[in-house]
């Protein structure tokens, strides 16, 4: 099953795919601050592929804080953070936020806090290695007609 997504303006679009149907579980609800004031409701499935088509790249910022290991990619037009990836050991790994998402009903889906404050960055590498999703890749931008 793909399901698809993106930022509001459609400048980042998603492609989530090789999730078995019924299994977008594991909706955290992170606690920190960032998280908190931009609603980001975050899934993965380690299972799964992500592609990432970004139609203006110059419109795309990166925001990386605390342990400085995971980039925020917030759209530069609307401002919505679809996605947030990790480079571990070369790999790069992601988790996407179901806000993002089409076609989800978002009061079907359990959601759990998250609060990683305190975890040692080695903790937190070898987490997202397992959980997050390990298939990602970034299309390049299309040529303009």
């Amino acid at each position: 099953m793909a399901i698809t997504g993106g930022c509001h303006c459609g400048n980042i679009r998603l492609t989530l795919a090789g999730v078995p149907q019924d299994t977008l579980v594991a909706v955290r609800e992170c606690g920190c601050s960032f998280c908190t004031k931009h609603g980001g409701l975050w899934t993965s499935h380690p299972g799964a592929s992500l592609s990432v088509a970004v139609a203006r790249p110059a419109e795309v910022g990166r925001y990386a804080f605390g342990t400085q290991s995971a980039d925020f990619h917030v759209c530069r037009v609307c401002g919505v953070v679809p996605l947030v990836t990790s480079l571990i050991d070369g790999r790069l790994y992601a988790v996407v936020t179901v806000r993002a998402l089409e076609g989800i009903d978002l009061s079907r889906i359990p959601r759990r806090a998250a609060d990683f404050e305190g975890e040692a960055l080695a903790e937190r590498l070898a987490r997202r290695a397992r959980g997050w999703i390990a298939d990602v890749t970034f299309a390049p931008p299309a040529a303009a007609p």
